[in-house]
């Protein structure tokens, strides 16, 4: 109901209509999202996992997928940098032009329920990227990532060849390595998905270290042990936390 002066006219309804408080939330989303992922690109560098602008990092927010963009040290970015795009590729915030590999995003959006997405130019997952088609099973904890990790066959950065290969290496899992390039993981949310990159690099810095005793083979676990495994690992942890 419209609120009226003394002198008896309207003054107009002063509430908030709900549009504006919906708008205004979704902003307020947006800019929590885009600091968390700000702060998870400049932790993919400070733990090792890139080096400079290499690698990026994305969040979805409804059908909003905010980015990195290309080429900006992450530690110039502040909350006035936000990069968006909708799921076609569309830019629908921001000024500055999204990261190259944008196709690789939006094909895990596309085509699983992930959240977040990180991507890394990881020293020891990378050299692995270039000796096997596979992670060979070192580590049961390959089971929380779905299985056996693949390696995706190389195309050039930033491609659609490379966005079809990596998609056809996540099939059922939650990442994979990229041939001579680097590591991809997604996620539910901002740490699961940099979590699963971390664990990946890990595993694949324990079988390199493991493989390079002259003489000795690594002993590895069969396919049987790391489901196993997995299943386990679905209730791991504190419910709810």
């Amino acid at each position: 109901m419209a609120e009226q002066r003394r002198d008896g006219r309207d003054t107009g309804d002063v509430r908030e209509h709900p549009q504006e408080r919906r708008e205004e939330g979704r902003r307020d989303e947006v800019a929590r999202a885009w600091d968390d992922l700000v702060a998870t690109a400049r932790r993919t560098v400070s733990d090792g996992l890139v080096v400079g602008t290499s690698g990026n990092v994305s969040v979805r927010v409804g059908a909003t997928v905010l980015v990195t963009p290309t080429g900006v040290p992450y530690e110039r970015l502040t909350p006035a940098d936000v990069v968006g795009v909708d799921l076609d590729g569309r830019q629908v915030l921001g000024s500055l032009v999204p990261t190259s590999e944008l196709p690789m995003h939006l094909a895990v959006y596309r085509t699983t329920d992930a959240r977040a997405v990180v991507h890394t130019h990881a020293v020891h997952a990378t050299a692995v990227s270039t000796l096997v088609p596979e992670l060979p099973l070192i580590h049961y904890m390959a089971g929380a990532l779905g299985g056996p990790v693949r390696v995706a066959p190389y195309a050039t950065y930033g491609t659609p060849q490379l966005a079809e290969s990596m998609r056809r290496a996540l099939e059922d899992r939650t990442a994979c390595l990229l041939q001579n390039h680097g590591t991809i993981a997604y996620g539910a949310t901002l740490p699961q998905a940099y979590d699963r990159t971390a664990q990946l690099e890990w595993m694949c810095r324990v079988w390199l270290t493991a493989s390079s005793i002259p003489g000795l083979t690594p002993t590895l676990l069969t396919g049987e042990q790391v489901a196993e495994a997995g299943e386990r690992l679905r209730g791991y942890g504190q419910p709810g936390r």
